[in-house]
């Protein structure tokens, strides 16, 4: 809460996902959790499911300007992210309101591609956010596939980055870029996502990168394959840490430990037939009553 007992407000620029799991509603639900309005700019309307991606409405720029303008014009934001933005022109548009001071604490989590493997943005758009809205981000925060596309790194036909130390080279080109923070998501190295696989890690280890030092965060790996909407959740409480107050690398450190307790609430779910959603909002840990 703030001095005058409100809470802080955030605003996501982000699709909307029907299965719940991930995009707005994932971000509304993450920050409600964690004490932060979610104001919001829909960008997309999307057909999605625990399995897949059917289809994709993209919101055209004009609205999702005049999202941004009706909330922006009447509350104090004090924190932004992005989500999926799926166009060029509706990159521009939230370049524009960025460059024009209305996207304080930018989080750009350049949502690319889909975990079921569906394209969220045109080809087009990578040159887009790397020419005009990575310059206006605090953080960004690609997973595999999109800090290589964004590092100008092919590893080859359907991989992504294959170790830290990858992840540590493309986090280096990314900040060359403008951001003046980059978080490289380790979520989708082998092995992470998929229940007993043999190749799975101990832990799973992000890179975070301010221009001179990186340092390399880990947490024990949650075996379950409800991981839907972890990226945009990481986002969104980076956010929401951000409109509380906390430094960029605090902000981190919370939202990863966030995400973890939500990762271990929905572990044993079974939501849908794919990959299930997290435990935003902390149902499966034990009630007050139950701890006495």
């Amino acid at each position: 809460m703030t001095a005058s007992g409100d809470p802080p407000v955030a605003l996501s620029i982000a699709g909307s996902d029907s299965g719940a799991g991930a995009g707005i509603q994932a971000d509304i639900k993450t920050m409600g959790a964690l004490g932060v309005l979610a104001t919001t700019a829909i960008t997309a309307v999307t057909a999605q499911s625990t399995v897949e991606v059917r289809e994709v409405l993209h919101v055209p720029p004009s609205m999702v300007d005049a999202q941004i303008g009706a909330v922006v014009d009447d509350m104090v934001v004090v924190a932004v992210k992005t989500g999926m933005l799926g166009t060029p022109d509706v990159v521009e548009t939230v370049t524009r309101r960025a460059v024009a001071g209305d996207l304080p604490r930018l989080v750009v989590d350049p949502v690319m591609v889909a975990s079921t493997g569906r394209a969220l943005l045109v080809t087009e758009g990578i040159e887009a956010y790397r020419r005009m809205l990575l310059p206006q981000a605090l953080i960004v925060t690609p997973n595999l596939w999109e800090a290589a596309l964004l590092a100008g790194i092919d590893p080859g036909p359907g991989e992504t980055l294959a170790d830290v130390a990858a992840m540590v080279e493309a986090a280096r080109r990314i900040h060359d870029l403008g951001p003046a923070w980059v978080l490289v998501k380790g979520g989708h190295l082998p092995g992470v996502g998929v229940p007993g696989h043999p190749d799975a890690p101990d832990v799973v280890s992000d890179v975070l990168f301010d221009g001179s030092e990186v340092t390399i965060v880990s947490q024990p790996l949650v075996d379950t394959a409800n991981t839907h909407g972890t990226g945009c959740s990481l986002s969104a409480a980076i956010t929401a840490e951000l409109a509380l107050g906390a430094t960029i690398p605090d902000a981190v450190d919370a939202a990863r430990a966030f995400v973890h307790r939500a990762l271990v609430g929905g572990a044993s779910w079974r939501l849908g037939q794919g990959h299930g959603p997290l435990d935003h909002l902390g149902w499966s840990s034990p009630s007050p009553e139950t701890t006495e």
